[in-house]
């Protein structure tokens, strides 16, 4: 298959843009090159147009209907699919800051269940709901911050102003887990490693990168197989691309690797990851580029509550029920996990036992821990 990568939304280590929340991915697959098959109908909306190439975002809703013809007479000739990933920029932030803070392997003071388990998604959303603006903003500044000094007094800062909000959490044992950690953190900021050694590693937790993630994992589902033939090029610009080849090229070597994280916690499985490296490129040279941009710029417009021309529904129409949509944020997280739970059948006596033994000894630990701070 071959696979056009394309992204908007971009502010780099800038999380908090209130014009631009959300950072989008958009993926167009086909089973024939359309740089090659498709650049003649291409062309010719160039030409209808008067436009050396097509880009959403200068043609606008007017040049989009001009040219819908040949959308969709490609539309209908190569069956392109177009799948969508998101970041919520701004919940990034707080999950960062949960996923470094709340790491049991470096704050004993979390429970192993608490960090290990899907109860992990329900504390992140406890912890999300302490922050405001303002402390998010400070809590990502201090990840990206690569002054050691300076990143661990303002961490000390964040989990001082959150650990004075934990009474607002409703239930006792998810204040005593969450204050006990803020206050592990507190006193061992040094040992939280929670921000970045070089400008290098600030890259590689920026929503673009996390994003390119789901971006890869899709475009796995999508091939269905191991070594299945992938062509796959992305949109270039400079300040993400080596970052995006890393993540790609570590996927590929690891594709053999299992990768569980804990009972019930999501499997990633990389074996159809492509082994073919990824090709960057601009849409000046690339058809698929530029039809993904425009199919992206559409799609971004309905998610985010815009009206669009009823002359281009049928390019919609015709990703409805073959599209895959999905993204990175709190809510996303409150969704899915709600139903994991809700779906949970209730524990048998037998295993309730042998629960309350695992708890029972990971809080002695823990409490140890805690006592040695």
């Amino acid at each position: 298959m071959f696979f056009y990568v394309d992204e908007s939304g971009h502010t780099g280590t800038n999380l908090f843009d209130e014009n631009q929340p959300m950072l989008y991915y958009g993926v167009l697959s086909a089973n024939t090159n359309l740089d090659l098959i498709a650049a003649s109908e291409v062309q010719k909306a160039r030409k209808a147009l008067g436009v050396d190439r097509l880009h959403a975002s200068e043609l606008g809703m007017g040049g989009l209907v001009e040219i819908v013809g040949n959308l969709i007479k490609l539309q209908k000739r190569y069956r392109p699919i177009v799948d969508i990933y998101r970041v919520a920029k701004p919940d990034h932030a707080i999950i960062s800051f949960f996923d470094q803070v709340f790491d049991q392997g470096m704050n004993p003071a979390m429970t192993w269940t608490g960090y290990w388990t899907p109860l992990r998604y329900f504390l992140l959303l406890k912890v999300a709901s302490l922050f405001d603006e303002d402390i998010a903003k400070r809590a990502w500044q201090a990840r990206i911050d690569i002054n050691d000094a300076t990143a661990e007094a303002e961490l000390v800062y964040v989990c001082q102003a959150l650990e004075s909000r934990v009474l607002q959490i409703p239930d006792l044992r998810s204040r005593e887990i969450i204050g006990d950690a803020l206050r592990w953190a507190i006193l061992h900021p040094n040992e939280i490693y929670y921000n970045c050694k070089s400008k290098k590693d600030v890259l590689t937790i920026t929503p673009n990168v996390i994003g390119f993630q789901t971006v890869m994992h899709g475009i796995a589902r999508r091939l269905r197989a191991p070594k299945a033939f992938a062509s796959i090029t992305v949109d270039q610009q400079s300040q993400f691309n080596k970052a995006q080849k890393n993540l790609a090229e570590f996927y590929a070597t690891t594709r053999e690797i299992p990768w569980e994280s804990g009972p019930g916690m999501p499997k990633m499985d990389l074996r159809n990851i492509p082994e073919a490296p990824i090709t960057f490129s601009s849409s000046k040279e690339s058809v698929g580029l530029e039809l993904v941009d425009l199919y992206l710029w559409i799609f971004k417009r309905m998610m985010e509550g815009q009206d669009i021309p009823p002359e281009l529904y049928p390019l919609v129409k015709a990703q409805l029920y073959r599209a895959v949509s999905d993204e990175v944020s709190l809510g996303a997280i409150s969704n899915r996990w709600s139903r994991w739970f809700d779906q949970l059948s209730e524990p048998t006596e037998n295993q309730i036992v042998v629960a309350k033994k695992i708890i029972q000894k990971d809080e002695a630990r823990r409490k140890d821990a805690m006592g040695r701070a």
